[in-house]
Order: C-alpha cells, then structure tokens, then sequence
C-alpha cells in the first residue's frame, strides 16, 4: 500500500452505523459488519486534519495476526480480513476496494459488553495520575512506593466505562463492573482479560517490547461471549521499546506519541479545531506505526500476509 492510498473517511454503499475517532463500520447485512480503520489519528479526544500513512493498515493487520495466534483459546468476532477471501463472500464489495483493502475487517454482528476491559502490568498514563494524587486506581488503594513506569506484579485488572465521542472514558472498581454487569459476566471478563494480556505480554517481551497495559472490549453472539474490536494494536495498548525502559520517568512509546509530544509544545486548549500536524511529525508517526508491526511480526508490513480464519482456512 502507497503512502498515496490514505483513507481519512470512507464513502461506501452500505449503511454507515457508525464513524468513530478512527473506524468507519458498516453494515453488510443483519449478521456482519464491515469495520474499517482509517488513517485518521486522533489526540486527546480530537480527530487531527491529517492522516497517519499506512495506520489503518497497521491497525487491522496487527489485530489480525494477535487474533490468528489466540485463534484456538477463545471465540472472536473476525470472519475474513484477506481482501480476497472478504470479496468472494460479499462480490459487491469489490468496487470499492481500494477504499478498505488490507485496513477492514469483516466481522460477526454482536451486542457489545458496555464495559472496556483494561488490564495494566505497569503503572503510567492515567494510572500514575491518580495513584500520584491519592496512592489510589479506579478509588482503590495501591501498593505505597510505586514509581511511574513500575511493573505491577500481578497485573491489575482496571475496567473503565465506555464514553460517547468527544468524552473521556471513566475507571471504575471491579465492584462497580459487577454491579452493572453481574458476578458471573464480571469475572469472566476480569479472568480472559488478565489471560490475554498475560499472553501478549509473553509474546511482545519476545520482540523486546513491553506491553504496559491495554484494553480489549467483548460482545455476545447468539449467547456466545467474543473478543471483538481492535486486539492489542499500538492504538489499544501502550507498547515501549525494552531498550530504553526505566522505572520513574514516563516511556518512549511505539505508536503515535510524536503528536502528542508535538501538541504539548502548543498553546492549544485541546478542543477543536485542531492544529495541522507538520510533515515530519506525520513521517515519524507513520514509521513508529510501521516499526511496532515488524518488531512483533518479525516482518515487514508491506510483505506481511494476512491469515485465513474460520472456512477460509
């Protein structure tokens, strides 16, 4: 895919349910869901004028190849992301390819769990903010003496509220998620989430990456519980080079960090409009992007191949 081949927003035939921060789903019958992730780049709550290169690529991609991996220890929603596979099933998709090729996933339809599913193996970000002012996460209390970027042991399963675009999703306690979601259903999240990124986390240590925390969102299908959505991708999860780790400072990260350490040098009240990003900042963030993909992969994102899933295979 060229750096020319950059989808900012997507125009296809189909009902448009939803056009989020970066994806674009839609419905292509009653059953299944086209999600695309575009290029679109997105900091503090407000989409930026211009597109990363080659972001929506890496986003459906990476998700694909976690997904390939965690194929035979939990249900998921991914029907086909190979373009080819996608338009055999649906030829009336074919005209608009070039829009949604190597970036969408086709997917079943689910009822999604309202509830994100956070796990956090290392203290930063929001984390550290409340932990700095109260020695608390989500109003529970932590250990005393953490530092910022410190490894938690165990990892902290850390649920958060699901927030409407333009609003911050919120913490809450694991009683308050089973309160709203029961006992039962509660557990099972708090136990598959703490299960995968254990997973993930063992995989990317790998690669020499840390995997510093993350989310995953859930959805039920005739009953069935699935992981849906984007799966530990450099949008979902905090990745940070292993060579450059340290306890009490916060981590270079391997995703879009260079927009936002560029927005943080503005006098900019971070509500829109949005500044337009420089031509540099574009480059550095598409080539993070590009990076994180390899060093998991072990291969090149243009010579990457997508798996088969389900009867494709």
């Amino acid at each position: 895919m060229s750096d020319q081949n950059l989808v900012h927003e997507s125009q296809l035939p189909l009902p448009l349910l939803h056009r989020g921060k970066v994806r674009d789903v839609y419905e292509v019958n009653s059953d299944t869901l086209l999600m695309i992730a575009s290029d679109r780049v997105s900091a503090f709550d407000v989409v930026l004028p211009q597109p990363i290169p080659h972001k929506g690529e890496v986003l459906t991609q990476i998700t694909a190849w976690w997904l390939d991996q965690l194929n035979d220890r939990l249900a998921h929603h991914l029907i086909a992301v190979d373009p080819d596979r996608i338009i055999a099933r649906h030829p009336e998709l074919a005209e608009t390819r070039d829009q949604w090729a190597r970036r969408a996933m086709l997917v079943h339809r689910t009822d999604p769990v309202l509830v994100e599913c956070v796990v956090r193996g290392y203290i930063s970000g929001s984390a550290w903010k409340e932990y700095k002012q109260s020695g608390t996460l989500a109003g529970e209390p932590l250990a005393e003496g953490l530092e910022e970027s410190q490894r938690l042991d165990p990892a902290i399963f850390s649920p958060a509220t699901k927030a409407q675009q333009g609003e911050h999703d919120e913490n809450i306690t694991f009683g308050q998620t089973r309160e709203i979601l029961g006992d039962e259903l509660a557990n099972r999240l708090k136990d598959l989430s703490l299960e995968i990124y254990g997973f993930g986390r063992d995989v990317a240590e790998k690669s020499d990456i840390i995997l510093a925390d993350t989310k995953f969102e859930f959805g039920h299908k005739n009953g069935e519980l699935m992981l849906i959505d984007e799966v530990l991708t450099p949008d979902s999860s905090r990745f940070w080079p292993k060579e450059s780790y340290g306890t009490g400072r916060g981590q270079p990260s391997l995703d879009k960090q260079p927009v936002r350490d560029w927005l943080e040098t503005l006098d900019w009240d971070k509500s829109p409009p949005p500044p337009d990003l420089p031509t540099e900042v574009v480059e550095e963030s598409s080539e993070r992007y590009k990076d994180v993909f390899q060093r998991l992969t072990g291969t090149a994102l243009a010579d990457y191949q997508p798996p088969l899933f389900g009867d494709d295979r």
